[in-house]
């Protein structure tokens, strides 16, 4: 059955879409009955799956997208700032019934606040998910499936299925704004490649109070396990072993609004490319840390001649 259809892309994401306000230098957080002021304002692309594909197709991977986004004006920033970074969007669904997503962002010294309408993503689902979409790529790519309920209803097939179709398959769940992080890892992760959760989000999800503990509940259950640590590196598990390697650190953040996201398209970048797991790792540390040169998720990822620029001036990085 796959044998017949031309696998033209590489990578085949399915997610959340959404624009980001960004509110920076704000002298505190607000207070009810009270105003501040934000002196920077951006309203840039959003989303984990967004910023993910975005990136990943400005390092010369060849990125399709499935979304759902309403009507609006939101909606066209969304699908204009993915064109121009050369990602398909064919498969995204405009509904006009419903309003497309949108963070507001509020950033204060090394921390940030967030508020989410989720408007259509929450109505992307199984039926909009076809083998024919499908085995137009090598490789798929999900994110954020608490922010989207009507995928997570059917994550454990949607895998499966992809599986079945001869892709290879990634997973980063994102925060869940619930709290309840009801997830059944031991049935899921049997079917996801590269899971990459980052280091809260693992011990929220297995219950463990340290990341050691929460490592040992799930290292045995996937095939390559990637725990993004922020300034602290990530740490690779695959057949037992433990591979922990440190970040590049950026001495002047901008912020770090989807670097966990950049690093995770370095990784995908190099994994697709069949790169050994070291370099992938590296290179998803070199990812998440050239995000945080720009503001938002995607500004520092123009292409790959300039991200490989800013990594060696900025990181000493050479490939």
């Amino acid at each position: 059955m796959t044998n017949n259809i031309e696998r033209k892309f590489d990578v085949m994401v399915i997610g959340e879409l959404n624009v980001d306000l960004i509110l920076n230098q704000i002298e505190s957080f607000p207070e009810v009955g009270k105003e501040i002021i934000a002196s920077k304002m951006d309203l840039v692309l959003g989303s984990s799956s967004a910023i993910f594909a975005s990136n990943l197709s400005s390092l010369g991977s060849k990125v399709s997208f499935i979304g759902k986004i309403g009507n609006d004006s939101f909606g066209d920033v969304v699908l204009e700032n993915l064109q121009n970074k050369g990602v398909g969007t064919d498969q995204i669904i405009i509904d006009k019934n419903l309003k497309t997503g949108a963070t507001v962002v509020l950033n204060y010294d090394e921390d940030r606040a967030n508020v989410t309408h989720p408007g259509a993503m929450e109505e992307l689902c199984i039926g909009d998910i076809t083998s024919k979409i499908l085995q137009q790529a090598k490789h798929v790519h999900i994110s954020s499936i608490f922010l989207q309920p009507k995928l997570k209803e059917n994550i454990y097939e949607i895998f499966k299925f992809a599986k079945e179709l001869g892709l290879t398959t990634s997973l980063d769940v994102q925060w869940d704004p619930a709290e309840e992080w009801d997830l059944d890892l031991e049935r899921l992760l049997p079917f996801v490649d590269v899971f990459l959760p980052n280091e809260q989000e693992l011990m929220n999800l297995t219950g463990a109070k340290e990341l050691k503990a929460a490592l040992n509940k799930v290292e045995k259950l996937g095939k390559i396990i990637v725990v993004k640590r922020g300034s602290k590196g990530s740490i690779c598990c695959n057949n037992g072993k433990q591979t922990e390697l440190p970040a590049y650190l950026n001495k002047s953040v901008i912020d770090a609004i989807g670097a966990g996201d950049s690093f995770n398209s370095g990784f995908i970048f190099k994994f697709i490319q069949g790169a050994n797991l070291s370099e992938c790792q590296k290179f998803g540390n070199l990812t998440g840390a050239i995000n945080t040169t720009q503001a938002g998720g995607t500004a520092a990822f123009s292409d790959i001649q300039t991200i490989l620029k800013i990594a060696k001036e900025r990181f000493d990085y050479t490939d």
